[in-house]
């Protein structure tokens, strides 16, 4: 064989193998899929996603509530970039978008295992008080020589502090703080269910001389029954609304579902508004797969969701937990929910 010959050969084999390996090489991109979606009204891996344990009765709804999830491919080569560039159902993004440089996968899948706790803690907290009981800011323990040594007990409710109204921990170190060391405030209260009050003079703490009452607070909620969520393999705060309708529905006679399959998504804080999530294009086609007759779109989401919209998937918006209450049952009367809009 001529030289020149081998040198073309040489040269295309050269070319061919750099060509393998720059479609190879790992790019600073992730890859956003739909993922699975799961009903919260049913099971997971033979175990019931809500568990609801010492209630007098639980009711079973003839629909699905379904949580939308995101798949994050995040090693990506230029061959699965271009494929999914040209899907109607993925997303090519840049990876820090994802993964912060100044944190590793494992960084922020931990930190997708928190939110994801909170956001299950949080749907628990609003769906009891849609039903009816408040949260209390109960005393956990009287500080040893404290302030309100004498006046104050472990599981006291306190409800007021000067005729203010406490609805959480934070407004009772707001009064508190409001005013010097050594000052007497009026402290009302609940034990063993029967109001009360009592006089508590405030004493000074720390360097900063900061106004104390002597006590641990927290929070609870006295439900006669217990509300557990077990699904696990799952991250972010995205699911917060779907568990809300979730425990709800278990929780009360009504039928939310009206015998329909509804999917959505939002975040859910204590006081029952609904915040905004990622992936919302891939969750629409997640959901259309799995059957969803409507999908619950946080409003702060609807813009984007409208660009994204799939055919024959209706789309509502919610901005709290009651929006959503509303459209379900709008819905489910053979009404129109209010629609997603752009502004």
């Amino acid at each position: 064989m001529r030289r020149r010959g081998v040198t073309v050969i040489l040269g295309a084999l050269i070319t061919a193998l750099l060509a393998v390996g720059v479609m190879a090489a790992p790019l600073p991109y992730v890859v956003l899929k739909p993922g699975p979606t799961v009903n919260t009204l049913g099971s997971d891996n033979g175990a019931e996603v809500i568990q609801v344990t010492d209630a007098a009765k639980t009711s079973t709804s003839t629909g699905q509530l379904r949580l939308t999830t995101v798949n994050v491919q995040s090693q990506v080569e230029l061959v699965w970039a271009i494929s999914s560039w040209f899907s109607h159902s993925d997303a090519v993004v840049p990876r820090e978008l994802i993964y912060p440089p100044d944190k590793s996968e494992k960084q922020v899948e931990q930190q997708n295992a928190e939110e994801w706790t909170e956001s299950q803690a949080s749907a628990v907290t609003v769906a009891l008080k849609k039903l009816g009981y408040p949260v209390q800011t109960y005393v956990k323990k009287v500080t040893k020589d404290g302030a309100a040594i004498g006046v104050l007990e472990a599981n006291d409710v306190v409800t007021a502090i000067d005729g203010t109204k406490i609805t959480d921990p934070n407004k009772v170190t707001e009064v508190v703080r409001a005013k010097p060391a050594g000052t007497t405030f009026t402290v009302s209260y609940t034990r063993a269910g029967k109001a009360a009050t009592g006089k508590v003079t405030t004493k000074a703490s720390g360097g900063d001389k900061t106004p104390r009452l002597g006590i641990e607070i927290g929070t609870r909620q006295d439900a006669p029954f217990k509300v557990k969520i077990d699904l696990n393999k799952i991250g972010g705060p995205s699911a917060g609304l779907m568990f809300t309708l979730g425990i709800l529905d278990k929780l009360q006679p009504a039928d939310l579902t009206g015998g329909k399959i509804i999917a959505g998504t939002g975040t859910i804080d204590d006081n029952g508004n609904v915040g905004p999530i990622g992936g919302i294009p891939q969750k629409l086609v997640g959901a259309k797969k799995a059957g969803a007759q409507i999908f619950l779109v946080p409003k702060d989401n609807c813009a984007e969701a409208l660009k994204n919209a799939v055919d024959g998937l209706p789309m509502a918006e919610v901005a709290t937990v009651d929006d959503a209450l509303t459209a379900l049952k709008t819905f489910t009367s053979g009404g129109t929910p209010k629609p997603c809009s752009a502004a």
